[in-house]
């Protein structure tokens, strides 16, 4: 590693995004997801067009009554959700998967949410083509998850390149608990005395030393910056009571140029602080 750091030189390798073709949508989940239900969208289309929507849709329950449980989908939430609705006479508490309401009622939710006007205006001519488009929107949620998977899968790349074998030499998401059994170490100092139960996300053993190591990435803001960095500040000094066990950091995004005071206190105190900029100039051979 090199010595003596700067910090602001170091900050501006950061990166704005790991996103790989992958990130910005799960297509194989989006088609996964709209497969399970494509039968009851399908009879559902039967009501698109329909003059007495209201009365098709009772007839079409009595004989399917399957239909309902694809509703919560059609205004983008899920089945395991309870739908809430204020109504100036009471609250409901919409259960799609056992309806807690009569059918009546049900009825009152498709009219009032919209659902039956865009089936009998032909606002929409098919379900299941509309419900992938719901589908795709909905999976937005998950790029803050696929963002850290993906920075994990880097960090694991270049372990891996850097000769540690998973299993052997390289282990992933292990406890604290784990890691002293394996490695026959004490880390109740930094899992205050056994009392946290801390998972590291990669344990590596290079020869005599073990490093703790965690990964993640910020593309935005946010007080969670912050909290991380003085988290692993405080694992850091924690670590160096302990023998041949470092800590290590693997972290990147634009999102530390609004939260680099912290940063900086940690760099200051972490010598193994990096982010993929490092990787990619085999920091890892620096190892010791």
């Amino acid at each position: 590693m090199e010595k003596n750091r700067d910090f602001d030189k170091w900050l501006s390798t950061m990166t704005d995004t790991i996103a790989d073709w992958t990130y910005y949508t799960d297509f194989p989940k989006v088609y996964d997801n709209v497969e399970s239900i494509k039968v009851p969208l399908n009879i559902l289309n039967s009501l698109i067009g329909s003059k007495n929507i209201q009365q098709d849709f009772l007839d079409l329950y009595q004989n399917y009554p399957e239909v309902l449980k694809v509703i919560p989908i059609l205004i983008a939430k899920r089945l395991k959700d309870t739908i809430i609705v204020k109504d100036p006479i009471k609250d409901f508490y919409f259960d799609f998967r056992k309806p807690n309401y009569s059918i009546e009622e049900y009825v009152m939710f498709l009219e009032k949410s919209g659902i039956f006007d865009l089936l009998e205006k032909h606002i929409v001519s098919n379900l299941v083509d509309y419900v992938t488009g719901v589908e795709v929107g909905m999976d937005t949620n998950g790029r803050k998850n696929r963002t850290g998977h993906a920075m994990e899968n880097i960090v694991q790349h270049y372990l891996e390149a850097a000769g540690y074998v998973l299993g052997e030499s390289l282990f992933k998401e292990i406890y604290q608990n784990e890691i002293e059994e394996l490695f026959s170490v004490d880390l109740s100092a930094i899992t205050n005395e056994g009392n946290t139960a801390k998972r590291f996300d990669f344990v590596i053993k290079h020869n005599s030393t073990i490093y703790l190591i965690e990964v993640n990435f910020y593309s935005s803001g946010g007080s969670k910056l912050n909290e991380t960095a003085r988290s692993y500040k405080m694992i850091a000094e924690e670590a160096k009571t302990i023998p041949n066990v470092e800590f290590m950091w693997f972290t990147d995004g634009k999102g530390w140029h609004k939260a680099k005071k912290n940063l900086q206190e940690t760099f200051e105190v972490l010598p193994h602080l990096y982010n993929t900029n490092d990787l990619k100039n085999d920091i890892l051979k620096t190892l010791k």
